[in-house]
């Protein structure tokens, strides 16, 4: 039986959203970037026979070349290898917003490198010979993860959209909610009647396809939280 389980929507926004996109279905696949060949051909058939699509590159270079960095899936990274170490490759695609997950790889059980992988970002350091169970363990940590991210993505984009559908008068009233205005004071504020307002609040909501109050102020400070962290990494 396959060990990856597909991750579920995220759970907040997956309450959040009406009529959600269905879950990431595109295959994931596990890149191996090892240059020990019966190492790497290994991991490969271990994956493969436990339903995790996987396929290998000697060094980092070989990987760059394939460019998979778009697609679901994760990264077995090996810290020694000729050329751009693990390392180095690992920040690299920080550095270049590469979201895929990365478990490193190394024949040395070290505690400051160990350290310093899941600082710069990898999701599970191994040590080989790492035992199978451990792998497989690590990898699908890794699948998960990047499931869960791209799941996230998408409702994000989704949400956005529906928020870019607002009229001017319903980004006031949005507003004025998520500053906790009252219904009474939202009509004071914009010349309006309470029952415009409120008529106004449900077609808000509406176009949200959004259920109540609390989601629609929760929603709204996601996607301010996220546009914060997107304009602090430009």
């Amino acid at each position: 039986m396959s060990i990856f389980v597909a991750h579920a929507a995220t759970k907040d926004l997956g309450r959040t959203i009406m009529n959600a996109r269905e879950p990431y279905v595109e295959a994931p696949m596990v890149h191996v970037v090892d240059d020990d060949d019966g190492f790497r051909d290994s991991v490969i058939r271990l994956l493969r026979a436990h339903g995790i699509a996987a396929t290998g590159y000697r060094c980092a270079g070989e990987f760059l070349l394939a460019s998979p960095l778009d697609d679901p899936g994760c990264i077995l990274l090996d810290i020694m290898m000729p050329g751009p170490s693990g390392m180095e490759l690992l920040r690299a695609l920080r550095t270049r917003r590469v979201t895929l997950p990365i478990v490193l790889l190394t024949g040395y059980d070290d505690v400051g490198t160990s350290v310093d992988a899941m600082k710069a970002g990898a999701v599970d350091y191994l040590v080989k010979p790492a035992p199978a169970e451990r792998v497989l363990q690590a990898v699908t940590k890794a699948l998960q993860r990047d499931t869960s991210m791209r799941q996230a993505e998408q409702e994000l984009t989704e949400l956005r959209k529906r928020f870019a559908e607002l009229n001017p008068l319903e980004r006031k009233i949005l507003t004025g909610i998520m500053n906790n205005r009252l219904n009474k004071q939202l009509a004071a504020d914009l010349g309006a009647c309470e029952r415009t307002i409120k008529a106004r609040r449900a077609r808000i909501r509406s176009k949200l396809q959004i259920r109540s109050l609390p989601d629609l102020v929760r929603a709204s400070r996601l996607l301010e939280e996220h546009d914060k962290e997107e304009g602090a990494r430009a």
